[in-house]
C-alpha cells in the first residue's frame, strides 16, 4: 500500500505542478542566429503548417463521411469504379503541394552547400575525443578538449551550468564574415554539430566535407558531437565564440605569436620539474580520459601506465609508443597531435608521476630527433 500511496502522490505532484515539471520541455525547433538556421527554421514552419491543413482536411472530410453516410441514417455505399477527375485531382494535387514544398527546400539547400567565397577557411579534425581546429590562411592551430572539472563528471561536484559543454579553447570566429569549415577524422566518425548555426556535419576518415556559417550575433554557442564515436563520445562538446571583427584580428594575431613561441620552447633547456608540471597539464587533455587521472587505466582495453613495465622500462619504446601509437588498439599516435614539447613533457611525466619516480626526462629535442629518425 505504501508503494501505490507514494505513487499517486507523486503522479497527484505532478499534474499539479506542470509549469515546474516541464519548465524546459519544448515542441519546436529554434531560430538560431544565422540566416541559414533561420531559413531553415522558416522552411520548417512553412512545411508544418502545409502538413497540418492536409491532416485538417482529410481527417474532416473522412470523419464527415463517416458521420453524415452513415448506416443507420439509411444510406448504402455506392459501387463505382474508375473515376477520371477524381484520379487527375487526386494526383495533381499533391503533385502542387510537393512542388510547393521542393522549391523553398531546394533553394534552402543550394544556399547551405555554397562555400564558395569564404573570408575564413578552417579545417576541424575529430579525434577521440576532441577536436583540433586549424586556421589555414593564418598558419597556426589547436586543440579543444572539454574541461568540465573530473570532479562533476564522477559526482563529487554539484554539476555547473555548461556541464559537459565546455572546453579549454573554443573555437573563435568573426561576426559577419562567411567561414568555412573543412571537416574530417583522424580515427573514426564523428559529427560537428552547432545547432544555432544551423550546422551539422559529418567528420569522415579520409575525407574532406565542407559547410559553412556566417554569424550576426556575438556571443558563445554551444553543440557536440553527434555521431556515436567510442566511450567517451558524450564528452566532446563543440563551443564557438563569435567575436567583432577588430576582437578576432587581434586574437589572431595573438595565438601567431603564441605559436611561434611555441615552436621557441623546442630549444629550450628544460628542467625535469618544469616538463613534469607541464606534462601533467598535456596529460589531463590528451590521456586522463583512457588512462585515467591516477594512471590506473582501465584493462584491458586501456592499460594501466602506474608501476607498467613499458613507462618504467625502456625509454625508446616508450617514447614509440606515444608518438606512433599502436596499431590494432585504441592508443592513438600522438606524434601528429602533440607538439615536441608536449610529447617531451607527457612522456617525463608518465614516468615520474603515480610513484614511477624513475628520475628520468626526455627533452623536445629527443623528441624532434626521434621523429627525424623515421
Amino acid at each position: 500500500m505504501r508503494v501505490h500511496a507514494k505513487r499517486a502522490l507523486a503522479l497527484v505532484t505532478g499534474l499539479l505542478l506542470p509549469t515546474v515539471v516541464m519548465a524546459d520541455w519544448t515542441m519546436n525547433m529554434t531560430p538560431g542566429v544565422t540566416g541559414t538556421s533561420n531559413q531553415i527554421f522558416s522552411l520548417h514552419m512553412t512545411i508544418l503548417w502545409i502538413c497540418v491543413a492536409i491532416g485538417v482536411v482529410v481527417f474532416g472530410v473522412m470523419f464527415w463521411s463517416i458521420f453524415a453516410h452513415r448506416k443507420s441514417q439509411g444510406h448504402k455505399a455506392a459501387n463505382f469504379h474508375e473515376h477520371t477527375w477524381v484520379e487527375i485531382l487526386w494526383t495533381a494535387i499533391p503533385f502542387a503541394i510537393l512542388v510547393a514544398m521542393a522549391v523553398p527546400a531546394t533553394a534552402t539547400l543550394i544556399e547551405m552547400y555554397d562555400t564558395t567565397e569564404s573570408e575564413v577557411d578552417i579545417k576541424i579534425t575529430g579525434y577521440q575525443w576532441r577536436w583540433q581546429y586549424e586556421y589555414i590562411n593564418e598558419d597556426f592551430g589547436y586543440f579543444s578538449s572539454l574541461s568540465t572539472p573530473r570532479d562533476q563528471i564522477e559526482n563529487r561536484q554539484a554539476k555547473g551550468e555548461n556541464y559537459l559543454l565546455e572546453v579549454d579553447k573554443p573555437l573563435v570566429i568573426p561576426v559577419g564574415k562567411k567561414v568555412r569549415f573543412l571537416l574530417t577524422a583522424n580515427d573514426v566518425i564523428h559529427s560537428w554539430w552547432v545547432p544555432a548555426f544551423g550546422v551539422k556535419k559529418d567528420a569522415i576518415p579520409g575525407f574532406i566535407n565542407e559547410t559553412w556559417t556566417r554569424v550576426d550575433e556575438p556571443g558563445i554557442y554551444r553543440g557536440q558531437c553527434t555521431e556515436l564515436c567510442g566511450k567517451d563520445h558524450g564528452f566532446m562538446p563543440v563551443v564557438v565564440e563569435a567575436v567583432p571583427e577588430e576582437e578576432y584580428l587581434a586574437w589572431v594575431a595573438e595565438q601567431k605569436e603564441a605559436a611561434e613561441a611555441e615552436r621557441q620552447l623546442t630549444q629550450k633547456d628544460w628542467t625535469l620539474d618544469e616538463l613534469i608540471e607541464r606534462g601533467e597539464k598535456a596529460y589531463a587533455s590528451a590521456c586522463a580520459s583512457c588512462h585515467q587521472p591516477n594512471g590506473a587505466g582501465m584493462p584491458p582495453a586501456f592499460p594501466a601506465l602506474k608501476g607498467s613495465p613499458i613507462v618504467t622500462g625502456d625509454m625508446v619504446a616508450h617514447i614509440d609508443i606515444v608518438v606512433n601509437g599502436v596499431s590494432g588498439t585504441a592508443m592513438q599516435a600522438f606524434g601528429g597531435q602533440l607538439s615536441e614539447v608536449d610529447l617531451a613533457a607527457v612522456i617525463t611525466y608518465e614516468r615520474n608521476a603515480w610513484g614511477n619516480n624513475t628520475g628520468e626526462m626526455v627533452t623536445p629535442k629527443e623528441i624532434f630527433d626521434f621523429k627525424n629518425k623515421e
